[in-house]
């Protein structure tokens, strides 16, 4: 029995090609391709879901009215990346009374292609309470991280990207990557601790020197 396989789509630099011609409606793949990914990342930045869909709605309306900067030899995700993080930590600065939201599950889960995944828990009560607390304190913990600790941790963590990824993403050398992360992680293990959890969630604490 033989197999078809379906085509790969267009490249993201053919697409923005086609949209400079004057093909409008080139661009609607590139939005699907990427919101999901993108809206992952802002809303763990800002921590409200209706925000974080404005802001990468902007980003995207931004990236559309600069098309013709775009160096087609670039990575997209990248470039679109930059113009939606500088707005969400544009947003984190003029909402500093911001504390402890809510946390939707979705941010921390997701498929390999960017798209939101719902979580089901059989957990009774009390352990649903306690999971609850936790994010409560993590997210706390995280507000007291400054924005660029708090995206270098979100690239690691939730992007799950190398140093030399985030590197290129943040356009900061990877020693400036590590000593962030770093310190992001030392930051949030010692507030986790202080609140009570035995734990960070980002893993064992490790210098700026290395994985």
């Amino acid at each position: 029995m033989s197999v078809t396989l379906e085509a790969p789509g267009p490249s993201d630099s053919e697409l923005v090609a086609r949209v400079l011609k004057g093909d409008k409606n080139a661009f609607r793949p590139i939005v699907e391709r990427y919101q999901n990914r993108l809206y992952v990342m802002v809303v763990g930045m800002v921590r409200d879901e209706a925000e974080a869909r404005d802001l990468v709605q902007n980003a995207f309306i931004k990236a559309y009215q600069s098309l013709d900067s775009f160096r087609l030899d670039s990575a997209f995700y990248t470039w679109i990346y930059r113009i939606a993080m500088n707005l969400a930590i544009d947003s984190c600065r003029k909402r500093r009374r911001r504390k402890t939201g809510s946390f939707d599950e979705a941010v921390a889960a997701r498929d390999e292609d960017g798209e939101m995944l719902e979580l089901h828990h059989t957990d009774g009560p009390a352990e649903a309470l306690q999971r609850k607390e936790l994010r409560q304190r993590i997210f706390a913990a995280m507000e007291e991280l400054t924005e660029e600790q708090r995206e270098v941790l979100m690239l690691r963590e939730v992007e799950g990207l190398s140093y030399a990824e985030i590197s290129e993403t943040m356009g900061i050398p990877e020693g400036t990557v590590m000593s962030r992360l770093f310190y992001a992680r030392k930051k949030m293990q010692g507030l986790l601790r202080e609140g009570g959890a035995p734990t960070a969630p980002t893993g064992a604490q490790k210098g700026p020197a290395g994985e």
